[in-house]
């Protein structure tokens, strides 16, 4: 064996020992959740059903809807929960790499995400799921009776929260952006009216159609992205930063 091929073996070696430690977290998380699967469904399906009129339900339309739907989100709220430690294997796992301010400017980054992530889920369930749900209840034709199946449920909030975790990412979509050199702070500043109307666009395509749920959403969506153009002055490279300083007048 070469040795240009020891230190790439070496390196999957590592990477297959963090991933199993991962996949052990998540597996860790799931068991000790399991039991309460069904009362972890509940938690989830409260926003819907504090909305449904008297005398409704949800209903499972398959066999053996009422047990896996519950052990599905169980599975996927063990990986949330156990974000934190999988970057951390991710971190641990790339950071021989990188140079010491590369680690400095990265670290925040990294773990940063999560926590953006989870305030964008928190988000969706504390203050869109009851003004979605109650929008879309109090819709329903005269004499349609509302009955959810979990199923569809569980697939309807699922997206919600990836679409809201994903769209609290803007401030480290900023720093990455400006960091790799694509644009700069000032050029994201005088983008600024764009953006407000790009982000009330997606507010309107991400909510129910009503003038509240979309403002919730963009509103914080455009404060993300001041907070992101604010931060990204410290994550411009020194080379970039002295060539816009020439440049201007």
């Amino acid at each position: 064996m070469s040795q240009a091929q020891q230190p790439l073996i070496s390196h999957l070696v590592e990477l297959r020992s963090r991933l199993l430690r991962a996949f052990a977290a998540i597996l860790a998380v799931f068991l000790a959740l399991v039991y309460f699967a069904n009362d972890i469904y509940t938690i989830l399906a409260e926003p819907l059903l504090s909305q449904l009129p008297e005398g409704a339900s949800m209903i499972a339309t398959g066999v053996a809807t009422p047990f896996l739907t519950p052990l599905k989100l169980t599975l996927i709220v063990s990986f949330f929960f156990a974000i934190p430690y999988v970057l951390y294997q991710v971190w641990a796992f790339i950071a021989p790499g990188l140079y010491k301010h590369e680690k400095r400017l990265i670290a925040p980054l990294v773990f940063s995400s999560a926590l953006l992530f989870y305030a964008g889920a928190a988000f969706a369930y504390f203050v869109v799921f009851p003004l979605a749900f109650g929008f879309f209840t109090k819709m329903a034709p005269e004499g349609v009776t509302i009955a959810t199946d979990i199923a569809s449920y569980l697939d309807f909030v699922l997206g919600l929260f990836v679409a809201f975790g994903i769209a609290f990412e803007i401030p480290i979509a900023t720093i990455l952006l400006c960091w790799t050199g694509v644009t700069s702070p000032k050029e994201l500043s005088g983008k600024r009216p764009y953006v407000i109307v790009v982000v009330f666009i997606v507010g309107m395509l991400l909510t129910p159609p009503d003038v509240i749920s979309q403002t919730l959403l963009a509103i914080p969506m455009w404060l993300l992205f001041e907070v992101g153009v604010f931060f990204s002055r410290f994550y411009v490279r020194k080379e970039d930063a002295e060539a816009q300083q020439d440049q201007e007048p």
